[in-house]
Order: structure tokens, then C-alpha cells, then sequence
């Protein structure tokens, strides 16, 4: 991905043998769609924009107006590495709008854009670094996905045990060539179970690599005869796969914008839930194997709801536990940063630090800490009541989550 014109991109693709262009978007729960043109369709698209039918889109439809426009982010220009050189395939992510030009409602990275405008209003920046787990399954003979793990190896494990390193090693290679830059791989501590860590980037950049990588994840995966699964608890017995988002804060004042920060996200922690974990398996997986079940925080301690990992200067960060990869990205990010736009703004005080080992615990110890929801019913209830929420999610979205 890179910094590129209207013009550019149309010299680029004349020159480069592309012969489809893919205009990707999400569904509001994150899903990736996407439409492919031709090369001659492009000057079209950057001017007016491309049409679609919205009715079959969860959270598009309106049986009345379904028409919408897709508006391709020249930034967003990636090849796609496995299909042909020759008659090259490449991918722009897409601004969604009515056909009078006004933003879509439920166009969910736009949310994450206005997030992102109100913080550079208050001279703040935020960057956002992704941690993804998810496990690898075999396929059965007819080709249908089965849970039987594609290994038994256990954390950071290595060949032969580790089956899924050149896996990762391909994902890993496919991603560079679309100009992500993964910052780690390795074996999770689950059967099969794998995690690989991004770079630190700006929200937006973030958000957009995080939808990229589940979907390069898949298409490698199958290329290898086998199956991606993200959910949040695939094998009931097993660890659940997170999604770990590590998040730092730049101002023009010296301020403690992190204490802030993390202060305005644990107070809408519980609100934001139903968003950061909306599947009812999501629930299965807080409360257990280095997944929070309480809202608190602390310095490098794996049973927290927010940990302050060990580091110095740029790399000095706060890490949120409880999303899993079930989760919108956009949406993620774009709650996230009003939460603690929110806490910079109220000057919140950070709680004191929980220096002790949640999983491990007396119950007496742990009276004085709020829970997370726990279960996605009282996730949506708690969500529903929310006047934050309600301020940052389209009433259609909330639904749509709530049914």
C-alpha cells in the first residue's frame, strides 16, 4: 500500500498488465465483499463511483433503496499475490455512499474515519498494533472443513511438531507483497492454533490490514488443503483465539494521555462489548486460558483486561485483551478511540493497577472489580441502554447487532 494519485493508479495498472480490479468492502460485521471491474471501468469509479445491488448485504438493505456506490481509496492499492503475473488482479478498498454522494450510514470504516477526524481535531493521533490468533483445521475427503486441528504442537513450538510454519511462512511473504508488514509468527498454545502480529500503524492502516489478513489467512490456507477458522472458541476444551489490540497515543501537550486513555476504556468496556465480542462463542473464551473476565489493568500480567507490556520509547503501549477476531475491525477501533478521546477529555483517573493473577485468585480478592458481560445477551441489554454507543453506532447497526 502506498501514497498514490488518481493517476497513478490508472499509469500503474496500463503498465502493469491488470487486467481485473477487485473494489473491496466490508458487511457491518466485517465480512469482506468485494466487485470485480476492468480496467476500463476505472476512470468511472474514481469519478462517480461504481453501483451496487445493497439488499443481500447484512446490514445494507433497505427494500426500498438499495442502490449504493462503492468509491475506490487509491491509498489502499494492493496486488494479490496468488493470482496471475500475466493479467495481474489487483485490490482498493471502497468508500460506500448513497447515490447522491452523502457517506452510507452503515459504511463501517467511514465510522472509523470520523473517529479518527475527532482526534486529530484535538491534535492527538493514535496508533494501533493487531495480534490475530486462529486455528488451522484439516478438510475431509469431500473437501468440507472438519475440526481436527492440523497439529498438536503447543506454544512457540517448532518443525516438526509446528505443521502450520510454512503456512505462516506463506502468509506471512503474500502479506509483504501487498505492503503489510508482519511483525512476528508463531504456534499458539492451542492444537493447530496460530497467531501472527502486525506493525504499528496509523487506525485506519490498522483496521484495513487486520480485514486483509483474515482474508489472506483463508486463501492460503485452502491453497494448502486446509481450513482458517477465527472464531472465538472453535474446540470447547481448547484455548479461544483472541484479538489482542495494542494501542498507543501521541499529543501536542505533556499529558498522561495513556492513564487517560486506558481510563476512558475501561469505563465503556462493558458498553462496547457486544462490538469487540459478538458472537455467543465469544463468551466461552472470556474468563479463561490469558482471556480477561474482569475490567482492570496492569503491567505485564496476562490476566488483565488492558496489560502494559514491557518496553521503552515508541514501543511503549497499552494491550486491550477481551476482542476476538469475530470482531469488526473498523468498529473496533473507532469505539476504542472515542472511549479514550472520551478519558483524555474528562481527565479520567486511572484506577490502581490489579498486580495479581486473575485465573488464579479467592473470589474475596475480586469483589471490588466489575465483570465483564458474560454472555451476549446481557452484551446486546447492556449495549441497547448505551447512550455512548448510541452516539457512535448507527441505531440500523446496533439492531442488526441486538437481533
Amino acid at each position: 500500500m502506498g501514497n498514490y494519485s488518481v493517476d497513478e493508479i490508472l499509469q500503474y495498472v496500463e503498465e502493469e498488465d491488470v487486467k481485473f480490479i477487485r473494489l473491496a468492502f466490508c458487511d457491518i460485521y466485517g465480512k469482506q465483499k468485494n466487485v470485480s471491474i476492468m480496467p476500463s471501468e476505472l476512470t468511472r469509479a474514481f469519478g462517480q463511483g461504481i453501483a451496487i445491488d445493497s439488499s443481500s448485504i447484512y446490514g445494507f438493505s433497505t427494500d426500498i433503496h438499495s442502490d449504493l456506490f462503492l468509491h475506490p481509496d487509491p491509498n489502499t492499492l494492493a496486488i494479490l499475490p496468488w493470482r496471475p503475473e500475466h493479467g495481474r488482479v489487483v485490490r482498493m478498498i471502497c468508500k460506500i455512499t448513497y447515490p447522491d454522494g452523502t457517506v452510507f450510514d452503515n459504511d463501517t470504516r467511514s465510522i472509523l474515519i470520523k473517529a479518527i477526524k475527532k482526534a486529530d481535531s484535538m491534535g492527538l493521533r493514535f496508533a494501533f498494533g493487531s495480534e490475530l490468533e486462529f486455528y488451522l483445521f484439516r478438510i475431509d475427503e469431500e473437501g468440507n472443513p472438519t475440526k481436527i486441528p492440523y497439529d498438536n504442537a503447543g506454544y512457540m513450538d517448532i518443525s516438526p511438531d509446528d505443521k502450520g510454519e510454512n503456512v505462516r511462512r506463506e502468509i506471512c511473504l503474500s502479506l509483504e507483497k501487498m505492503g503489510i508488514q508482519p511483525e512476528s509468527s508463531h504456534h499458539e498454545e492451542g492444537p493447530g492454533q496460530n497467531e501472527i502480529d502486525f506493525r504499528y500503524s496509523d487506525a485506519l492502516s490498522a483496521a484495513d490490514n487486520a480485514i486483509t489478513f483474515k482474508n489472506v489467512v483463508k486463501i492460503i490456507a485452502s491453497r494448502n488443503g486446509l481450513v482458517a477458522d477465527f472464531s472465538p472458541k472453535p474446540l470447547k476444551d481448547k484455548p479461544g483465539s483472541g484479538f489482542h489490540i495494542n494501542i498507543s497515543i501521541k499529543g501536542t501537550e505533556d499529558l498522561p494521555y495513556q492513564d487517560y486513555m486506558i481510563a476512558g476504556i475501561m469505563n465503556r468496556i462493558s458498553e462496547m462489548t457486544l462490538f469487540l465480542n459478538p458472537k455467543h462463542e465469544s463468551y466461552e473464551r472470556l474468563g479463561s486460558n490469558k482471556a480477561p473476565k474482569y475490567v482492570s489493568w496492569s503491567k505485564q500480567n496476562r490476566s488483565q483486561l488492558i496489560r502494559i507490556p514491557a518496553a521503552t520509547g515508541e514501543y511503549v503501549r497499552a494491550e486491550l485483551r477481551s476482542p476476538d477476531p469475530e470482531a469488526n475491525p473498523y468498529l473496533t477501533f473507532a469505539l476504542i478511540i472515542n472511549a479514550a478521546l472520551e478519558g483524555i477529555e474528562n481527565k479520567m483517573e486511572l484506577p490502581e493497577a490489579t498486580d495479581v493473577d486473575l485465573f488464579n485468585v479467592p473470589s474475596d480478592n475480586v469483589k471490588g472489580l466489575r465483570r465483564l458481560p458474560s454472555s451476549l445477551e446481557e452484551a446486546k441489554s447492556i449495549a441497547r441502554e448505551s447512550d455512548f454507543i448510541g452516539s457512535i453506532i448507527p441505531k440500523s447497526i446496533l439492531t442488526d447487532y441486538c437481533k
